[in-house]
């Protein structure tokens, strides 16, 4: 077997592995961003009325939201209507921040006090704290557990919308290695098969040359 035939096979080979590897990236995909939209569909999430700009815009300035927050409200719409994918579900996500600083007053579990005084206000300080009356300890700023909860929900809500990237990139990256699968194949076929060998072409070049030379008389 000469090494022209050899690079030949190794192109087809090359080609198969790419065209194979590319076929298993795009299934695996897809059957990611199924696997991410089944589950975040079972949850049966639907977006609440007021979850398009204009809704939470008037909301957020009802609740006198910082200007910080207000100019960064989120601009998607998901009201009334089912999270049953990874972008929707960042979306949900997005307005349910806004929700937590209307209740929390603007400030972020950070910015909150651990505990409460007597008119309502926080503090990190338990000796200006209140005491409960039960427990004689002071009392917890219960709206700090409404960060933890929103926290521990958008982040899942987030991690399916980066699973669901995670997987359409596995699907474009298949797709391309199929191309370029497809694309060796036909160069090998076509620089292997279709055009002459160095060694011919130029045994065919010198002969037509030859044949090309006037004979002396």
């Amino acid at each position: 077997m000469t090494s022209r035939k050899l690079f030949e096979l190794g192109g087809y080979v090359a080609a198969i592995v790419l065209v194979a590897f590319g076929a298993a990236a795009i299934a695996m995909g897809v059957s990611g961003r199924n696997e991410v939209r089944t589950d975040v569909k079972r949850e049966f999430i639907v977006g609440s009325p007021d979850m398009n700009k204009n809704a939470i815009l008037a909301e957020a300035k009802k609740a006198k939201l910082p200007p910080a927050i207000v100019a960064d409200l989120p601009t998607c719409n998901v009201a009334g209507k089912a999270i049953d994918s990874g972008a929707r579900a960042k979306c949900f996500a997005s307005y349910m921040r806004i929700h937590t600083f209307e209740a929390t007053g603007g400030k972020t579990y950070a910015q909150m006090g651990r505990f409460l005084t007597k008119d309502g206000k926080d503090t990190n300080d338990p000796k200006l704290a209140a005491v409960d009356a039960q427990t004689k300890q002071p009392v917890e700023n219960g709206a700090r557990n409404i960060w933890v909860t929103e926290t521990a929900l958008t982040n899942a809500l987030n991690t399916s919308f980066f699973a669901e990237q995670v997987a359409l990139f596995g699907i474009v990256v298949g797709v391309a290695m199929v191309l370029v699968g497809v694309g060796l194949a036909v160069l090998a076929f076509v620089g292997f098969r279709r055009l002459p060998a160095p060694a011919a072409a130029e045994t065919h070049a010198a002969a037509a040359s030859i044949g090309a030379t006037p004979q002396a008389t």
